[in-house]
């Protein structure tokens, strides 16, 4: 008797079978991630934006050019958040990534989960940085 090194019919249909079961089951779990993903990365980005604000003020003092936050026209120069960012950020109203809300200057900016804009503002005099309206406020803020 010759003994065959293949699969047989019934075995591949199977496996494709069992793998499609499991691709069912994985799939739903993975549906949040690109969200939760995008939510991870804008709350790191209001933390670095923050303290680099904070740090814009410290290196005033240090340098005796008064104690005022960074104006929010000054804020975008060379980029998005580029007065106080070393990296400024590319503007784009897709998701995961900011925008200046239309208009340089003026300390509008929106945050993107998805085709879901997160509205934040700067307040030069305070130096706060803050969510004002969206979903997402809760997720980026805190």
């Amino acid at each position: 008797m010759k003994r065959s090194h293949a699969f047989t019919v019934i075995e591949l249909i199977f496996v494709i079978v069992v793998l499609g079961i499991l691709a069912s089951v994985a799939l739903p779990k993975f549906a949040g991630v690109r969200e939760q993903a995008d939510i991870a990365k804008g709350k790191g980005d209001v933390a670095t934006i923050r303290a680099a604000i904070a740090n814009n003020r410290q290196k005033n003092v240090v340098l005796g050019s008064g104690g005022s936050y960074i104006t929010a026209a000054n804020l975008d120069t060379g980029g998005l958040f580029g007065g106080v960012l070393i990296t400024p950020m590319t503007p784009s109203s897709t998701s995961g990534h900011w925008d200046n809300n239309g208009a340089n200057g003026n300390g509008s900016y929106r945050y993107w989960v998805g085709s879901t804009s997160t509205q934040f503002d700067y307040n030069a005099t305070t130096g706060s940085f803050g969510c004002t309206s969206g979903t997402y406020c809760n997720q980026l803020t805190n």
